[in-house]
């Protein structure tokens, strides 16, 4: 599991100085990113090579509100890996807290140029590499 804190701005705040819901998804994807650089998956390195990496799906579910100015954590967990798709789970908490003020997850695919989806073992085996460091143990 990773973590990834930051503040919220304000403006990421509607009128009543609570975050916009879709601010949420952001915050899903600045720590999917932040955790893919630390285990050295780089993006733009990875979309210059010709791996792509879509969005199939996402959710989320709030429970309590996130405010300006707060500061949080998003807790970021590669859940699942199947060699061309995998699963983020998400968990927003508030510092100081043990219960989410939000939750919830991310469906991708490697894919190339022309949206195909790849098998990276067989294409690109540095990438899985550094996704089985971090894959959930089968067994």
């Amino acid at each position: 599991m990773n973590r990834y804190r930051r503040t919220v701005h304000y403006y990421e705040t509607d009128q009543m100085g609570i975050v916009h819901h879709s601010n949420y998804i952001r915050f899903f994807e600045e720590a999917r990113m932040d955790y893919w650089e630390k285990i050295g998956l780089d993006y733009h390195h990875m979309e210059e090579n010709g791996v792509l990496v879509p969005v199939l799906s996402c959710s989320c579910r709030y429970k309590k509100p996130l405010r300006f100015p707060q500061t949080f954590t998003v807790e970021v967990n590669l859940e699942e890996f199947n060699g061309v798709r995998f699963r983020v789970s998400y968990r927003i908490l508030v510092d100081g807290d043990k219960v989410p003020l939000a939750y919830g997850e991310t469906e991708h695919c490697f894919a190339d140029q022309n949206m195909h989806p790849i098998r990276v073992e067989k294409h690109y085996p540095q990438i899985l590499e550094k996704i089985e460091a971090i894959a959930p143990k089968k067994g």
